[in-house]
């Protein structure tokens, strides 16, 4: 039997999410012997890999290097799940949006800065978009899981259903800010 290829993705968010999905304790061992993690930044893969059956991607899409990656992740995934509300909403990350980049950029590295002040990070940071945006805003999602962080009861849920081939209904599972 082959096993399914499970991904999990960063992007812009808290990592709360990621450690909502480590709160599945022991389940995590059943999990592991249904799915394998194929990339996480809770292990050492630098590729994202071809053929993967379920990602779920945490966090908003907020920089041009997110929309790089999200759109290679989509091509190279199955089931993509928009988990927690940042990367449903853009939630959080989204509290720049009334302001122009550049006021952003001086606000975090001029005024707020106490050694190295200036805003000198061509080609060393990535370029932040006018508009931080949802994931489903950049490629399709085919599942999405609220909260913030979602339980890992729900995390559990969807990924069960989704392993048995089903499509999950998260009513009661979750809801947003959760």
């Amino acid at each position: 039997m082959n096993r399914a290829r499970l991904a999990t993705v960063w992007l812009d968010g808290c990592s709360g999410c990621h450690m909502s999905f480590l709160d599945m304790d022991e389940r995590l061992i059943a999990l592991a012997e249904r799915a394998d993690l194929v990339y996480s930044p809770l292990v050492d893969s630098k590729e994202f890999p071809e053929g993967v059956d379920i990602t779920l991607v945490e966090g908003a899409v907020s920089t041009d290097e997110d929309i790089e990656k999200i759109r290679h992740i989509r091509g190279r995934t199955k089931l993509l799940v928009s988990l927690g509300d940042c990367a449903v909403t853009s939630n959080v990350p989204a509290m720049r949006n009334p302001f122009p980049v550049v006021q952003v950029m001086e606000r975090a590295y001029v005024e707020n800065a106490d050694i190295r002040q200036g805003v000198e990070f061509t080609g060393v940071l990535p370029r932040l978009l006018d508009r931080v945006r949802p994931v489903h805003e950049v490629v399709p999602v085919d599942v999405f899981v609220p909260g913030c962080p979602p339980p890992a009861d729900a995390i559990h849920y969807v990924l069960d259903a989704l392993l048995d081939g089903r499509q999950p209904d998260l009513t009661g599972q979750t809801r947003f800010g959760r």
